[in-house]
């Protein structure tokens, strides 16, 4: 998730873009600002960084061993319909 320092400091630079002539609203608008991207964020359901690569290094794995167990149907099937067979153990 985004560090809330980082929410905050967004949170500023948006109440810095206030007119001037709303100077006295500023802080109000940057508290709003900040409870606002608080729960935007929050709906988007995001993961941290180190989650996804966690779960991109089990993809990587699982495509792998699929691609393992591909081969070795591919094997089987050739084995099947050229009707030799490997010897039982």
């Amino acid at each position: 998730m985004i560090e809330p320092r980082s929410i905050d400091d967004l949170a500023q630079r948006l109440a810095a873009l206030v007119p001037p002539g709303l100077a006295q609203a500023r802080e109000d608008l940057a508290t709003n600002f900040r409870g606002v991207l608080q729960t935007g964020l929050r709906q988007l359901d995001l993961v941290t960084r180190e989650e996804f690569d966690v779960q991109r290094c089990v993809l990587l794995r699982t495509r792998e061993k699929i691609e393992s167990l591909e081969q070795q149907v591919l094997a089987l099937e050739r084995l099947i319909g050229a009707g030799t067979f490997p010897p039982k153990h």
